[in-house]
């Protein structure tokens, strides 16, 4: 098969779809790899490595798309790009559809079979593809919400770990997976006083056994997250549905309580956001102002650190690629119900009942897919 890595085009994105460990990894498979020339030099990777590794070197996006049956990427296809997809082409990436109903039409359109990274699942019940980026953006949640809250950047000039003689910050994190537990343990780390909730008592209660005394845990209800949020100097959204629209469990009246200044870290904006005031930024213009709330919203922030980010995600999703190019999509994924999860659009039809109900569009399985 012959794999394609485009350059990421999303603003701020320095993340590459394929690491030099992985091209090599494919060619000795047996696989042809053609990489944009400059893919991964945001991530540290110079077009050498990928020489050296077997892969060849294409000057631009639309001799990438044109080459490969396989497109590799990290971030959702921009319009450009999904205008180059084509019928028969298998891209395997980010996709995030249930908030995007303008890529998925394009996507549907376009006749390719698009598997999700976000949506693939393991015999755990995780999304082992999801997981890797969900650990970077919680800890980079903390990060950026302490940044956020500096009095220049028009927060409330409140330090996370106080000083003696001086409390710390008030954390609330609303969710208690991958991402609300690495964003509880970083803001503890930095001295905050932290609270995480979530609907799940099981996940609770793991969460006490594991990290008791470093975070307090609450049930998720609507009046619990209400006296949290009035006390806290962050949020930390970190609520996900797999393949849906996130939960708005902040509403704008809600805003009018927290404290002046706060600052609202949406790492569920992939998904729509867990905010109603929520609405997508870039690393270059983060964080918008609502009601005197403080929004930090961007929508890829793992490619803050895209070097880190890379290397995890493509330690995740190598061996599923391996297995798309090795045997063909339809009989990796009739072989592997976990991958299969991870179709959301063949040859027209969605695949995803989640992103189905959402947009309001009906959804086949993909085992009907796969015939």
């Amino acid at each position: 098969m012959r794999i394609g890595c485009p350059t990421e085009i999303k603003p701020q994105e320095y993340r590459v779809g394929l690491t030099p460990h992985a091209a090599r990894e494919a060619v000795a498979h047996g696989h042809e790899v053609i990489v944009q020339a400059g893919a991964g030099i945001g991530a540290g990777f110079p077009d050498a490595d990928y020489l050296a590794a077997g892969a060849r070197l294409a000057d631009t996006a639309e001799e990438v798309f044109a080459a490969a049956d396989m497109i590799v990427k990290v971030k959702e296809p921009q319009a450009p790009e999904r205008a180059l997809l084509r019928e028969g082409q298998v891209l395997f990436t980010y996709l995030h559809l249930a908030p995007d109903p303008d890529q998925t039409r394009d996507l549907l359109a376009s006749g390719a079979t698009c598997i999700a990274y976000e949506t693939v699942t393991d015999r755990a019940g995780g999304l082992p593809l999801l997981a890797p980026m969900s650990e970077v953006a919680g800890k980079l949640a903390p990060q950026m919400g302490a940044w956020t809250l500096q009095k220049a950047n028009g927060g409330r000039g409140v330090l996370m770990g106080g000083v003696p003689g001086v409390g710390p910050a008030e954390v609330l994190v609303i969710g208690g997976g991958v991402v609300g537990t690495h964003a509880a343990r970083v803001a503890a780390g930095m001295g905050a006083e932290v609270t995480v909730v979530d609907r799940s008592l099981p996940r609770l209660r793991h969460l006490d056994e594991v990290f008791g005394g470093v975070f307090r845990t609450r049930y998720a209800s609507t009046g619990n997250i209400a006296e949290l949020a009035a006390r806290a100097d962050m949020i930390v959204g970190a609520v996900l549905i797999p393949g849906a629209a996130a939960p708005k469990l902040v509403s704008r009246g809600m805003l009018a309580d927290l404290k002046p200044g706060a600052a609202l870290v949406d790492v569920a904006i992939d998904q729509g956001g867990c905010f109603e005031t929520s609405r997508p930024t870039t690393h270059d213009d983060p964080v918008y102002e609502v009601d005197g709330i403080l929004h930090y919203c961007v929508a890829n922030m793992p490619g803050a650190v895209a070097r880190t980010s890379t290397i995890a995600l493509g330690n995740a999703t190598m061996p599923y690629m391996l297995a798309l190019a090795d045997r063909g999509w339809a009989q990796a994924c009739a072989a592997d119900p976990h991958l299969a999860a991870g179709l959301n659009v063949h040859a027209g039809r969605l695949t995803n009942e989640a992103v189905g109900q959402a947009l309001g569009i009906e959804a086949i399985t993909p085992a009907e897919a796969i015939g």
